[in-house]
């Protein structure tokens, strides 16, 4: 069996963290979000994966490789953004006419079982099946009404509360029939949600298939913080320390500290906390329900809650990281210095004074 990837770029939200690598490499309990894909989808029966790629594909070629996983994968270059349809229909050649294929949005943290997707797919002879997720505020996406055997009938987008047809949305993973190339118009970027979908469900060919569990499409940084969390629940129900880590510190579970990280007396850090290789914290710091990424430097006595810090960020001595912030890669912020929730502070930029309003440092 095989599946695409759909690699796309960054949330908007999420664009000043990183300089050097695309959200896709971005860790989750310190393995990657494509790797945690790749992986469910080898331990559900696929052998192939595509992936389509755009935004810094050589970055994502690099660690991906030839095959991984035991997948081999294929890669589906793009020279401009396709959409989400688009790039299926591009690697028609790859994907073949053989047999149903997967395809999903690489920045989608769920379970799925796929193969019983692929079965229930086969079975109603469907063009496309829609993986579709009950969340608790559907206006904030497209939400689906079905009738009483399962089809799609529509896509609400973005409803009011009171007008929404049900709890339902797509949950940006489908099952696919090699029939979706007839409907999908080549060599131009194409929504499969809101060009291809709406035909199917008109004949009747469009199923909607209810998932369970958690779910979270990562294009914010509290959704990333989400799902970092569910993922460190998953491996580190006890602290995981990596080698030639220098520790002194209390670690609280989960949370997973890379490869050579060294922590001084007095700090606590966890729970929720994924912390990169090669990491320094100092004495007395505390840090809870954050990402460190590889090579960050925090100073004694600071503190870091609901946050993100990049690649060799270098924080100083009693600095304050308040919720939903991100610190970019390579950023220098100077002792003393309090960041307030909601601040996002571009790659390699300097603060030497408190930010204490919610907004961008460009």
């Amino acid at each position: 069996m095989k599946a695409i990837i759909l690699a796309g770029g960054f949330g908007t939200r999420l664009r000043p963290l990183s300089c050097t690598r695309p959200k896709l490499l971005f860790p989750l309990a310190n393995q990657p979000i494509l790797d945690w894909t790749v992986k469910a989808l080898a331990e559900n029966g696929v052998d192939t994966v595509v992936l389509a790629v755009n935004y810094m594909a050589e970055a994502i070629v690099r660690h991906m490789g030839a095959s991984k996983y035991g997948v081999s994968i294929i890669y589906s270059r793009e020279e401009r953004p396709l959409g989400t349809g688009g790039p299926i229909k591009r690697a028609e050649h790859i994907l073949g006419r053989d047999e149903p294929f997967l395809a999903m949005n690489g920045d989608v943290v769920c379970e799925v079982d796929y193969r019983r997707m692929v079965e229930y797919h086969t079975d109603r002879e469907a063009v496309a099946t829609v993986a579709l997720v009950e969340v608790e505020r559907p206006e904030r996406f497209g939400v689906a009404q079905l009738d009483e055997e399962d089809r799609i009938i529509r896509f609400v987008e973005k409803p009011k509360p009171e007008a929404a047809p049900s709890r339902l949305v797509n949950a940006g993973i489908y099952t696919l029939s090699p029939e979706i190339f007839d409907y999908i118009p080549p060599g131009r970027p194409v929504s499969i949600e809101r060009e291809v979908f709406p035909r199917l469900a008109e004949r009747g060919l469009l199923y909607g298939y209810k998932i369970s569990g958690p779910w979270i499409d990562i294009g914010v940084p509290e959704d990333y913080l989400k799902a970092n969390a569910i993922m460190l629940d998953k491996v580190a129900k006890e602290p995981v320390i990596g080698e030639a880590s220098e520790v002194e510190a209390e670690v609280v579970a989960p949370t997973v500290l890379g490869a050579a990280v060294k922590v001084g007396r007095d700090s606590v850090v966890g729970p929720y906390v994924s912390v990169g290789d090669g990491v320094v914290i100092g004495r007395g710091c505390r840090i809870e329900n954050s990402v460190i990424f590889p090579g960050a430097f925090i100073g004694d006595f600071t503190s870091i809650r609901n946050a993100i810090v990049g690649e060799n960020a270098v924080l100083g001595r009693w600095v304050k990281v308040e919720g939903t912030s991100i610190i970019g890669d390579y950023v220098n912020v100077s002792d003393n210095v309090t960041i307030t929730s909601g601040v996002s502070i571009c790659p390699s930029k300097s603060v030497s004074e408190s930010i204490l309003k919610p907004g961008r440092v460009l």
